[in-house]
């Protein structure tokens, strides 16, 4: 696009004149497209921060809320390492994630499953096996044991970082089998499990005596009957309740609802009205307008896959204009959204550069991969823009610019913070634009090293900015 842009600008010098094609002509026709650039205005909220909810862990003040919020670690990947030592890899880290400005960490299903030492957890078993009990082949999960985990979370809270634990209650796996009247046939239904807690037979499962099935199964296992008051009062209702027990005596801050499209909406409603803390669903669905519409009714945070896969739109197929015609989630609802990268789940997004410094500079409340952070990625560069995020994207949004491969937006700052401008390039060469800033006649520069430019802004606000090929650049004021 932009060869195009010099082609037609060389012509015209041409037939003009061999004096006027300068570089001062090649500014002005990329200040005359800023600003015929029609800004788009995408939240209109007071520019409050994300905010996670529950109750605040605040234990040592180490770490405090920053101006942008929060940003959460998924402390694991499928297949992490087997052999009980994954509680004690993630407790080696957690010092230097909360010095890096990562507020809370998500864990794996972290109860005794079906596949025993081998199992990722969302097969689950015993809700109340933290790897203490003998049962399904092994005492310790594939994580550790229960002393271990207790360990992890203790030393989080020390950092002042909340641990949220990934919930699968669509489904359950490694019952006995049993005789099932509603199905004339054996069901592998009978959970008498090694703790005592929540034992299950037939009619907590569908079909059942509450109906033939709920939104939807998985996999072939055995589908929890949240209709069944008796699984309700095991789950969120007692004192010992599942969520209960995950909250006061595990001492979990919240939770990672797993295959939500699996019941109805309400049921993480109710769990979030009788246990509390911080919820997001994985609600894998690209249609902003349905995670929208579950956010609602669940009460919770959801997984922004509306925006996963305009990311992946706009940069793998090269089309940064679906960043700012796109529809996402934190577009809707900024203080619902949890964005993302990567998971142990998917990972389809190729540039993974330019999306980071895309949640990482947006609303909503951005996810870190385990490897694309440990393994795969510049540490450093992710600590730089984790710094960004925490201390300078804050308040609403408005897109300044965008085309196939530029992407302009400004965060309006919130309470004296002045927010930012961040620009993605995902073209081969260096870019330079004009846009309009909040500031007037102020100094500014970018906070990410990649240029050395520090630019003063005109009185009406505007000032050119700059980005590497392929790359970001993030500017603020000094």
């Amino acid at each position: 696009m932009k060869q195009t842009n010099q082609l037609r600008l060389m012509a015209s010098c041409l037939v003009f004149s061999f004096f006027s094609c300068d570089k001062d002509e090649t500014i002005n026709e990329s200040q005359d497209a800023s600003r015929e650039f029609k800004v788009i205005q995408v939240t209109n909220h007071d520019g409050k921060p994300f905010n996670t909810g529950g109750d605040n862990v605040n234990l040592t003040n180490k770490y405090v809320a920053n101006a942008g919020g929060g940003v959460m670690m998924q402390g694991f990947y499928w297949d992490v390492p087997a052999g009980g030592t994954w509680w004690n890899v993630v407790k080696g880290k957690v010092t230097a994630w909360g010095n890096a400005g990562i507020d809370a960490i998500w864990l794996p299903p972290a109860s005794k499953a079906q596949n025993g030492p081998f199992s990722m957890g969302y097969d689950p078993t015993d809700y109340y096996d933290f790897g203490d009990y003998n049962q399904n082949g092994t005492v310790e999960t594939r994580f550790g044991s229960k002393s271990e985990l207790t360990s992890l979370i203790t030393t989080a809270h020390e950092q002042n970082m909340k641990v949220y634990a990934d919930i699968v209650i669509n489904h359950n796996s490694g019952g006995q089998s049993e005789y099932n009247p509603f199905t004339g046939s054996n069901t592998y239904t009978k959970f008498n499990v090694a703790s005592g807690k929540f034992n299950r037979t037939y009619n907590d499962f569908y079909k059942n005596s509450y109906g033939n099935n709920d939104e939807g199964s998985f996999g072939g296992f055995p589908d929890l009957c949240h209709a069944n008051p008796y699984v309700q009062d095991w789950l969120w209702g007692r004192s010992d309740a599942v969520g209960k027990y995950y909250k006061n005596t595990m001492k979990f801050d919240g939770w990672r609802f797993d295959y939500v499209k699996g019941f109805g909406p309400w049921v993480v409603n109710q769990w979030n009205a009788n246990v509390g803390g911080f919820s997001v669903g994985e609600y894998w669905d690209g249609n902003a307008a349905t995670l929208e519409w579950w956010c609602d009714n669940a009460n919770s945070s959801a997984f922004d896959f509306a925006c996963y896969y305009k990311m992946d739109e706009a940069f793998d197929g090269n089309d940064l204009t679906k960043l700012s015609s796109g529809d996402m989630l934190w577009k809707r609802r900024p203080f619902r959204a949890v964005t993302f990268v990567s998971n142990h789940d998917t990972d389809q997004i190729w540039n993974k550069t330019l999306a980071y410094a895309y949640i990482l500079t947006h609303e909503g409340y951005p996810t870190i991969f385990y490897r694309d952070y440990e393994e795969w990625l510049d540490k450093n560069k992710l600590n730089n823009l984790i710094w960004i995020h925490n201390n300078k994207a804050t308040g609403n949004t408005s897109i300044l610019y965008a085309d196939n491969d530029e992407y302009v937006a400004r965060r309006n700052g919130y309470n004296g913070n002045p927010g930012l401008v961040v620009y993605l390039n995902s073209s081969n060469s260096w870019q330079e634009r004009w846009i309009q800033t909040n500031w007037a006649n102020t100094t500014i520069k970018d906070y990410t090293g990649n240029s050395s430019w520090y630019p003063t802004t005109q009185g009406d606000k505007w000032v050119k900015i700059q980005c590497p090929p392929n790359s970001y650049s993030i500017w603020s004021t000094l």
